[in-house]
């Protein structure tokens, strides 16, 4: 396979492109001081756990100061935990330098890939290729296996479906179950469907078939839906697994495979099942692996499943420069709930995403919010898939301001416009913050995520 030119060997896999150092940060939001929110009074103060409601219930308040040591804030209990040093939920947007204009070597026209597609890619509004897209592209037409690193919202679905598109306008027919098929594989509900919504516009009138398997959504519809010729399957591991195990899914059919937000799936204890899909599919096949770090059991995971990949990063830094981000600091005598309702009452809060960690948290405040006058609605676990369906539907409409979600939703989600994101609760994880902040601030827009800290 052929090497970039200007790729040398790293780590056991070819590289492109390169890592650049994050920026630094300066200065905080406009109208909080760096010490943290100073706005506000009459607010009012009741005891309770940090993470969700008192058991009283009280619609006032009720979170306490927990988790908190120097300068930062680690959790206790169950599941991933890690020591997050406050400063870095603080990094003024860059609004005023002259950004460097990034010029792609390509142009989807130039991309040998069938006409048809091209002129879907076209009505779909595509102009110019995205840093990934640029440099991933021509490696997976060639049909390398390719490790693309890359930050949340750089364009990695279209990077990855208009080359396996093109793959299987090639195989041509029939379309028997002989026919090669691609098996992409997500963390999420919610990714797995705005794939699913991504292919339909790249499909048209190609007669080529795509199926979304996830939990939380009737496995009838699905099996009903797997009868069918389907080129692409897209699906969650637990129940892409079951679909296999009961025989609906021949991985023996698949020689094409994406692992899609791979790192989140290893966070989410998927790494079980992706094993033991991994084993089953045939050798040799194409892999593309799609992930926005790169951590030791990352690289670990890349050596395991791909052959001898091209590595492809155009991380730039940890968070986008296109968002402000600041600490709201809960003085004594606040509560954390009065101090987001007075920023919902504010003009600019028009769509906002708000992150707890816990599934009966972010339920309670969304409860709160309607209760207070502000529409609302959540996202999280114990939801339906047609109640997250809705819920989303509802927020992308406008037609809620404020949508309430756990980490389910941090990964994935692009929906448009969303003004500010706010961290109710800490996020377990670094990682974590950067996904829940990474809903804000895209297509070239300037977000804000701001982060509750007592």
């Amino acid at each position: 396979m052929e090497h970039s030119s200007h790729a040398p060997k790293a780590g056991g896999f070819r590289t492109s492109s390169h890592v650049a150092q994050p920026a630094g940060r300066s200065g905080a939001l406009r109208g909080y001081s760096r010490g943290g929110y100073s706005g506000g009074s009459g607010s009012r103060f009741s005891g309770g756990r940090m993470g969700g409601f008192s058991r009283g219930g009280s619609s006032r308040g009720g979170f306490s100061r927990g988790g908190r040591s120097s300068g930062g804030f680690s959790h206790r209990g169950g599941g991933r935990s890690q020591h997050i040093d406050i400063s870095r939920f603080i990094n003024k947007a860059v609004v005023t330098e002259e950004k460097a204009v990034f010029v792609p070597e390509h142009q989807f026209t130039d991309f040998a890939v069938d006409a048809r597609l091209k002129a879907n890619i076209v009505a779909k509004g595509y102009k110019l290729p995205t840093p990934i897209q640029d440099r991933v592209i021509p490696y997976i037409l060639k049909g390398s296996d390719v490790v693309g690193i890359a930050n949340t919202g750089t364009g990695k679905t279209a990077a990855f479906l208009i080359p396996l598109i093109n793959k299987a306008l090639l195989a041509g027919e029939p379309k028997s179950k002989a026919h090669p098929k691609t098996l992409i594989m997500v963390p999420t509900r919610e990714l797995a469907q705005q794939i699913e919504s991504e292919i339909h516009g790249f499909l048209k009138g190609l007669k080529l078939y795509s199926v979304c398997c996830v939990g939380g959504s009737p496995m009838g519809r699905q099996i009903s839906m797997l009868r069918y010729h389907n080129d692409f399957v897209i699906g969650t591991p637990g129940r892409l697994k079951d679909l296999i195990e009961q025989k609906y899914i021949n991985l023996a059919e698949f020689h094409t495979v994406v692992l899609d937000e791979a790192d989140r799936m290893l966070d989410m204890g998927f790494i079980a099942d992706m094993r033991w899909m991994m084993a089953r599919m045939p050798k040799p096949r194409h892999t593309l692996f799609f992930s926005a770090t790169l951590s030791r059991e990352i690289e670990g995971l890349i050596k395991e499943f791909l052959h001898e990949p091209v590595m492809v990063s155009v991380k730039t830094q940890e968070t986008s420069k296109s968002i402000d981000q600041d600490i709201i600091r809960i003085q004594q005598g606040m509560t954390k709930i009065d101090v987001l309702h007075d920023l919902l009452n504010k003009a600019e809060f028009k769509k906002v995403l708000i992150f707890g960690r816990t599934k009966h948290g972010v339920e309670k405040l969304s409860h709160v919010l309607n209760e207070r006058g502000f529409k609302s609605d959540s996202i999280h676990g114990n939801k339906s898939q047609s109640q997250r369906q809705r819920a989303l539907a509802a927020f992308k409409a406008g037609t809620v301001q404020a949508l309430t979600a756990t980490d389910v939703a941090a990964r994935g989600l692009d929906i448009v416009g969303v003004t500010h994101v706010i961290n109710f609760d800490i996020p377990a994880t670094y990682d974590d913050y950067v996904h829940r902040i990474g809903r804000t601030g895209r297509g070239g827009n300037t977000g804000k995520a701001l982060t509750f800290v007592e």
